[in-house]
Formats: structure tokens, sequence, C-alpha cells
């Protein structure tokens, strides 16, 4: 059986479905489940903007942003990450492909058909156990519900609403995230990619004499590529330091930029010194993907 069996885009402040996955499965309790979804996307605006609700043999999960809702139901086997993952496809598209005004004015359920065939198409995909595009950016995801869970609704949520006060409570159980102890190679990158900032700071000084004196408009790239180089390696450091979404793809980022502050930096510097600041960019780069969080947080079936 799929694990993905149904997603629906939605208004979020009135409920009106805008589009949907072909309905091909007959089972009882998806059907039911079904029902629930009704009453649950007219409260939609007054839940947490992602949440999780479990109704017999299946899971419901949703979020909101924008005045849109994205729901998808899934069997109790499909991992919490995946079907976010999912979710996040779906944001992704209507917010590229959708003027937000017409959702906003529009009347008809089902109105926005165009976007049937996406949701269909990626529901298989999601479902197909030899598609490893289903499994993009899982590692991000997990990490992102450790950071911020999903809240757990219960059938009083979903009978009587959810408080103001709930949302309060709900914003203060994220739990703080700690790194394991830093290692030696951890605490040599970091020493290196200070140094490298470092030179990098003070060239870019001698750079900006050098461009008060001249105003020669390759002094002013020299003195771009030096700051740029020393922003990049800063913000390494910060994200081996702090934890922060997507830190695998931000670091991935801040090696570009100081690979490319180098290439622009080639007639200041010779072979060797590129090769020793892109070198250490890359061990630093490497370190941050290799640091993981210390402390286990509560099973939210990631």
């Amino acid at each position: 059986m799929s694990m993905v069996l149904f997603a629906l885009v939605m208004r979020s402040t009135d409920g009106l479905p805008l589009s949907a996955t072909t309905d091909y499965e007959q089972d009882e309790g998806l059907q039911e489940t079904k029902k629930q979804i009704k009453t649950l996307s007219e409260k939609l605006s007054t839940f947490p903007s992602r949440c999780s609700l479990k109704t017999g043999k299946f899971n419901i999960h949703f979020t909101s942003s924008l005045g849109i809702g994205y729901l998808v139901v899934c069997t109790e086997n499909c991992p919490n990450a995946m079907a976010f993952c999912f979710l996040e496809e779906m944001q992704n598209e209507v917010l590229q492909r959708c003027d937000g005004f017409l959702i906003r004015n529009a009347v008809r359920p089902y109105s926005f058909r165009e976007f049937d065939d996406f949701l269909q198409d990626t529901k298989q995909r999601y479902n197909s156990s030899c598609s490893l595009t289903s499994k993009i950016n899982l590692a991000d995801m997990q990490s992102e519900l450790k950071m911020i869970p999903t809240y757990q609704l219960s059938a009083e949520d979903l009978r009587f609403g959810f408080s103001r006060r709930k949302v309060f409570q709900y914003k203060s159980i994220t739990p703080s995230q700690q790194f394991e102890p830093v290692s030696l190679p951890g605490t040599i990158s970091c020493v290196l990619s200070i140094f490298c900032g470092g030179l990098n700071l003070l060239q870019g000084f001698h750079a900006i004499e050098g461009f008060m004196q001249s105003y020669n408009d390759e002094d002013f790239n020299d003195m771009i590529s030096f700051f740029l180089g020393t922003a990049a390696g800063l913000y390494q450091f910060y994200l081996f330091a702090y934890f922060s979404v997507r830190r695998n793809s931000k670091s991935f980022l801040a090696f570009a930029l100081i690979c490319l502050s180098n290439i622009f930096l080639f007639e200041l510097r010779n072979m060797w010194q590129i090769l020793f600041h892109v070198t250490v960019a890359a061990f630093m780069t490497l370190q941050i993907r290799l640091r993981q969080l210390q402390c286990k947080s509560p099973d939210y079936n990631v």
C-alpha cells in the first residue's frame, strides 16, 4: 500500500479547497479520515503552522503559510520528515506559480486544477520505492523537525479549536539543541578558518587604502573579494558553532563564495595561497556536516 494517500491545497482562512489529488483509494478508514479533513480545514487558521493529527491507522499532516494551507494524508508508517518534505514541495510550487490575489478572491472549490497534475505526479514519486528524488532534503527536514517539532492535534483540539494559550505553550516546548563536543579536527578547522578570515580582513583594509589613493576599479573589486571571503569564512564558523535550519546547504553556499572570491583574487595570490584558502573552506564545510546534535529529541517519528 502507498504511504502518501491524499494531498490537498486549501485557503486557510475558510478552508476552501483549491486543488487535490485524484482519489483512487476506497479504504473505509481513509474515507472516514477525509470527513475529518473538512472539520480541520474550517479551523485551520486557529492551529499552529505545522501540525499532525492521528486518525486510526492514518496520519494527517498539514502546514499553513501566507493564507494557504497544505495537507497530506499518509499511512501510519510514513515518516513525518517525508510527509513534510512533500508539503514543502507543494508550498514551493504553489507560491511560484500562483497569484495570492487570485487565491484570496477564489469563490469556486477546486478552481486551481492546474496544480492537480503536479500533486498527482509528486504523490506517485514519493510512493515509488525506486525514486531516490523522493528522499531529497530528508536530512535537513529531520533536523528542522527536531528544532521545531510538529504539534500533535487531539480530538479535543479538532472539536473545540485551538486557544491562544495552547499556541503559547506549543511555542515554548521547542527543545534546546546542543551539538556534540568539538572534536580535534573541528578545532583545527575553526582555527584555520579564523586565520584565513583574519588574512582576508587585513588584506581588505590594504585594498581600501589602495582604492582611496587611486580610485581604481580593480582595487575596488579586490576589496569586495577580500571582504566577501572574510564574511563567508565567519559565516562558516557560525554554522559550525550554532544550529541553523538548512545548515548543510548554507555551508556549501559559503564555500562557493570563498571559491568565487579566490577566483577574483587570482592575480594577487599564487596557486599555493589559493589552494590553502579553498582547502580550509572545504575542511570547514566537511566539519559542519559531520557535527551533529548531541541530545536526542523526543520521538517525533522522523
